[in-house]
């Protein structure tokens, strides 16, 4: 059964990879015929205005290529179909539900816009989905002593998580290829180990979301913005990929732990600890500085790294490279470290990077002024 899903899994990897390489242009010729545009700003990178509907390809793409295989599969009565539990469907389904809500909010808000408030308000009822269908994260894998928890606590908590991933991914996409970077690190992650899980419905969808990131990244960050060849993953995308990885981050959280085996809850959230952390951190500085939490500004990491000296692609390469290292080294730590440490450990590498990253911008800042 394990090769015939290794079979599905790259043919559907290959079909995403292939339509949102062929959607992506005709996105872009209807953007610039339409003039759909993210104009630069004072608060952007971006000097030219650029489409930023690339995500619009995600979901359908996603949802096309599943339910095709599914589709093929019930037409000739395939086996594999069968190793599908009716709960890992059950959540796919609201996950489907609950994916498309966002998807058409976020539409909205990259044509027109839309509050914050109104994108919470439907972010929370996307998390409710998932939680209808179970996808509960009520176990704490050993965390400050935790395993299971109240089943109220357990709610939640998970609309929270979903809630706060998602707006994660949607705040860290700052510069090109950052975002889809570490969506493409976490997919990856999160496909092999579901698929080493035998919870193959759930790799598939990772295996899919890679697939569409990785075609859009070859646009974002490759694409001449003055051949009109650039896109940015909007609002639709970023939405779209954060309630796709909360699911995915999630069900493997659900998990239980082997002996001697890695820890699940690590393995599900080592890749999102960057765009967590940094949430956590901007919004720690604007409640100091006494500004709105959830208007927009130029504190996140990217832009440190920017103010700090290096050019942007750089900086997309440096912070993804590190996501990479730190979920290698987490997700390792794990079948030795408690998880309590790992966290702290990690917390702690946080702060001292990012103290020491000011301090280096303060010093260039001294130097240029002297």
């Amino acid at each position: 059964m394990n090769s015939t899903w290794l079979i599905i899994d790259l043919a559907s990897l290959l079909t995403v990879a292939a339509l949102t390489g062929f959607l992506i242009p005709q996105i872009l010729l209807i953007a610039f015929k339409k003039k759909l545009f993210d104009e630069p700003d004072e608060r952007k990178i971006h000097t030219l205005p650029i489409p930023r509907l690339g995500g619009i390809a995600f979901m359908p793409v996603i949802l096309f290529t599943i339910m095709l295989s599914i589709g093929i599969g019930l037409l000739y009565n395939y086996e594999w179909l069968r190793s599908i539990p009716v709960d890992q469907i059950k959540e796919g389904v609201f996950l489907a539900c609950g994916g498309l809500s966002l998807f058409i909010v976020g539409i909205a808000d990259d044509l027109i816009g839309v509050r914050y408030r109104a994108k919470f308000t439907v972010q929370i009822f996307a998390a409710a989905l998932l939680v209808v269908s179970n996808l509960i994260f009520n176990e704490f894998h050993g965390l400050f002593g935790l395993q299971e928890t109240n089943i109220i606590f357990a709610i939640a908590l998970t609309i929270i998580l979903i809630v706060f991933i998602t707006n994660a991914i949607n705040l860290i996409d700052g510069i090109d290829g950052l975002a889809s970077g570490l969506s493409l690190i976490a997919c990856l992650v999160y496909g092999i180990f579901l698929f080493d899980n035998q919870i193959f419905l759930f790799s598939q969808i990772a295996f899919c979301l890679f697939a569409a990131l990785a075609s859009f990244f070859a646009f974002n960050v490759f694409g001449d913005a003055t051949k009109r060849k650039k896109i940015f993953m909007g609002d639709t995308g970023t939405l779209t990929v954060g309630i796709i990885i909360s699911a995915l981050a999630l069900r493997l959280a659900n998990e239980p732990d082997r002996a001697g085996g890695y820890n699940f809850a690590v393995v599900a959230f080592a890749p999102l600890l960057i765009p967590c952390l940094d949430v956590v951190r901007v919004y720690l500085h604007r409640l100091r500085n006494h500004t709105n939490p959830f208007l927009p500004d130029k504190n996140h990491i990217h832009h440190k790294l920017l103010a700090a000296g290096l050019h942007q692609r750089v900086a997309m390469i440096t912070i993804v490279s590190f996501s990479a290292a730190l979920s290698a080294l987490n997700i390792w730590l794990s079948l030795y470290i408690n998880i309590t440490f790992i966290l702290l450990g990690d917390i702690f590498l946080w702060v001292g990077l990012n103290i020491w990253l000011s301090r280096r911008i303060s010093m260039r800042r001294t130097k240029a002024s002297a």
